[in-house]
């Protein structure tokens, strides 16, 4: 089960943005690259700061999975790969610090260089780099995989690829990128996609889904597999890049293993039978009570927290603007008074998760309270008029309550907004001037006990209003097809947000989503202000404006009304076997992609 993303901010996260500061990188090969100044670590760093250079190799460690797959590549629309894949066997140019919001060192490239106005970049390979096979790692790889990613690749490689203006090689390791838009963010994009091996796809359709292996250059190869039941990868012993200080106490065990079961309650009980050895708890009600089973008690498995500073994302039920119904701002606001936030929080977690507030709350990127001002309102200005209430004045969750199923305030609101916007009650069901019905389906994926159980309150609070929602839950793999082509009206959503947000809101935010299918726009907004924002954003040459534009474009968000937020948690909560360990000091990002099971290793 894969992360929760969910943050706590506070002085670190101050620390961590001050160290973007610093002199401009000048045009000439680095070690590393930051969106501003130099990265935190010099050239001859030992190893990550969260990572135990000494940690010992060995072991195995098994993850549960709720679905399944149907597809080992990981890089294209079709199909449904398994998480690890990319993550274990294929490598970039630079890799990311998860101590860092904005900073990226060298893996595959022993160099980059960009010019002060990032017009350009380049990366120089090192000359050891090698694909698993032994063969080495070429420019011409490089360009290929590029070019293939960007053009049939999976639609969010495709915005990057458009600014490139030309690609080139100037060395017999050495690749050029020269950007058409000024975009700063975009030299260090260019660093971090995956490199494939060209030759392995001569004569295939890259586009189509199959089950043949991608070759990478990473840490560990799959040894075995079964579509839709496991995926087992193991550690490379020849893998080139064992030694780099950049691995040091990372890739530690030997085995890497998922399986995959019915849905999140069959994983807790393979988890509790001792198949597998580490579950993430997203439910705090549950961490705290049905954690007590034999294995805990005997100190067979462990109980541990691990504290992030992240921004909380965003979480719950999307609106999709597409079917018309959603398309009025007052709509989708009924929609959010009518869900008794406090009444869910309390049955589900005995009260004690904090609500998701905006899409970047609980870190300086969140749009706080109150009206905008200084920079921020000077972003919003232009767009006055075509956003809605309290994007600039200020917005506000409604406040429900944790005693009661309905909130009758909050219900007698969403009533009059519904009728302003058209709608009323006719024979006991919501409908319009011409006497159609409010109706709408929302799409859950199988196996989601959780979300089943918050949606069954809230469409019993629906009924109030006249309306009655068909819910529909699907399989994994019929999830991903409905989502990825929008045929939904509501469905259950999840974006985690980084630190260090920029071309990917566009994939997430940008006008092409609404029709281009695999975006992340499930809510199908088109925002000319939205778009502004994330320009500023990847444009910003000081902290300063990067956080205005990013808080710009939280207040555009969430004063959209697309989602129907739910709660974040200010730590991962992960029961693991005694024999896994993770080092003392924990990244700024907490458990992220990179912390397990990178640098995590197991011990007798």
């Amino acid at each position: 089960m894969r992360p929760d993303f969910f943050i706590r901010f506070g002085c670190a996260l101050t620390l961590g943005l001050g160290l973007l500061a610093g002199p401009a990188v000048q045009a000439e090969p680095q070690h590393g690259i930051a969106m501003y100044g130099r990265p935190a670590l010099p050239p001859d760093f030992v190893s990550l700061p969260y990572a135990n250079p000494d940690a010992p190799k060995g072991g195995r460690i098994v993850f549960g999975e709720p679905g399944g797959f149907d597809s080992l590549n990981p890089y294209i629309l079709k199909g449904n790969a398994p998480w690890g894949l990319g993550i274990h066997t294929v490598e970039t140019l630079m890799g990311r610090s998860i101590d860092e919001p904005f900073s990226l060192y060298g893996l595959l490239a022993e160099s980059v260089e960009t010019d002060a106005d990032r017009n350009w970049v380049e990366f120089t390979l090192r000359p050891e780099a090698r694909f698993s096979d032994g063969s080495p790692v070429t420019v011409e790889d490089v360009m290929w995989s590029y070019e293939t990613l960007g053009t049939v690749g999976h639609p969010r490689y495709k915005g990057t690829w458009s600014k490139v203006a030309s690609m080139e090689q100037t060395g017999a390791r050495s690749v050029r990128f020269t950007f058409n838009a000024p975009d700063r963010e975009l030299a260090l994009l260019m660093g971090i996609r995956p490199i494939l091996k060209k030759a392995q796809w001569e004569g295939k359709d890259f586009a189509e889904s199959s089950l043949d292996v991608p070759m990478g250059t990473g840490p560990y190869v799959v040894a075995d597999f079964e579509p839709g039941r496991f995926i087992t990868f193991k550690r490379n012993p020849d893998y080139w890049g064992k030694d780099l200080a950049f691995n040091k106490g990372q890739n530690n065990f030997d085995e890497i293993r998922y399986d995959y079961f019915g849905d999140g309650d069959v994983v807790f009980q393979a988890f509790t039978a001792g198949e597998t050895t580490s579950l993430r708890e997203a439910n705090s009600a549950k961490w705290a009570s049905q954690y007590d089973f034999a294995a805990i008690q005997s100190g067979e498995v462990v109980k541990s927290e691990i504290a992030n500073q992240r921004p909380s994302g965003i979480t719950g039920l999307v609106m999709n603007t597409r079917n018309p119904i959603f398309a009025d701002w007052r709509v989708r606001e009924a929609m959010i008074l009518a869900f008794n936030f406090e009444f869910i929080n309390q049955t589900l977690n005995g009260g004690t998760e904090p609500r998701i507030t905006s899409y970047f709350s609980n870190s300086v990127l969140g749009m706080g309270h109150g009206p905008a001002t200084g920079r921020v309102a000077e972003l919003l200005a232009p767009y006055a008029a075509d956003l809605p209430p309290g994007t600039i004045e200020g917005y506000a969750l409604p406040e429900g309550n944790a005693a009661k199923a309905l909130d009758r305030g909050n219900l007698r609101k969403a009533i009059a907004l519904l009728e302003e916007a058209g709608w009323s009650v006719q024979d006991g069901a919501l409908r319009n001037a011409g006497g159609a019905p409010f109706e709408f389906e929302i799409v859950l994926s199988s196996g989601a006990t959780e979300t089943q159980t918050i949606t069954d309150i809230y469409v019993e609070a629906l009924k109030t209003l006249g309306i009655t929602p068909r819910v529909t839950s699907v399989d994994s793999a019929q999830y991903k097809e409905r989502t990825n082509n929008y045929q939904f009206d509501m469905a259950w959503y999840t974006r985690s947000l980084s630190l260090s947000p920029g071309n990917e809101q566009m994939l997430y935010w940008g006008a092409n989503g609404v029709a281009e299918p695999g975006s992340r726009n499930w809510m199908g907004m088109n925002s000319p202000a939205a778009e502004a924002m994330v320009a500023e954003m990847t444009g910003a040459r000081s902290q300063e404006d990067f956080i205005a534009a990013t808080q710009a474009l939280d207040r555009i968000l969430t004063a959209g009304r697309y989602v129907i937020p739910v709660w974040f948690s200010k730590v991962s909560r992960i029961a693991h076997s005694a024999h896994l360990h993770y080092p003392e000091r924990i990244p700024l990002y907490g458990d992220w992609p990179g912390f397990q099971p990178e640098v995590w290793w197991y011990e007798e």
